[in-house]
């Protein structure tokens, strides 16, 4: 099964955490996982892919334009049943990422995807919205970003093995 993350980084730190994220994604058996930045995306994988998890960067408490414009562009583009989820990186804990978050899902929703977080049922960490790192923290919540990649992928090979 594959899995595709896209993400927008300008200073590097969402796509760390986007590689993160595929290091936690590799560990669950039977999953390929390819992450790409949302202006060099591998169209192909994505369209078999049967999961997609976005990553942005916070600006002013929402995800950034490149990502926006992919959604807003991409009508050719089927996401309709794909298990969808997203992550986000800001400078602080107060710096918008839930909304950014928030964002994401409608966006995912729209699209017809499945979202999924995580949540709260599989226990510690909880990832109400998904995954979100911050710049003064990211060292020692790395952990964190790869139980949201193993839990993406091991739904996403429960709803579709």
């Amino acid at each position: 099964m594959k899995i595709t993350i896209v993400y927008y980084s300008k200073t590097g730190k969402t796509k760390e955490m986007a590689e993160e994220v595929a290091k936690g994604i590799q560990e669950v058996k039977g999953v390929d996982v390819r992450f790409f930045d949302v202006e060099n995306i591998d169209m192909e994988y994505l369209a078999e892919s049967r999961a997609v998890i976005f990553g942005t960067p916070t600006y002013y408490a929402n995800l950034c334009w490149q990502l926006k414009k992919f959604f807003d562009e991409s009508g050719g583009i089927n996401l309709s049943g794909k298990l969808g989820a997203a992550f986000a990186t800001a400078n602080v804990p107060q710096g918008g990422a839930d909304v950014a978050l928030l964002t994401l899902i409608q966006h995912m929703m729209v699209k017809g995807m499945l979202v999924y977080s995580g949540g709260t049922t599989l226990g510690q960490p909880f990832l109400h919205l998904g995954a979100a790192g911050w710049r003064d923290t990211f060292e020692e919540n790395r952990h964190l970003f790869r139980v949201f990649g193993q839990r993406i992928a091991a739904k996403a090979q429960e709803i579709f093995s």
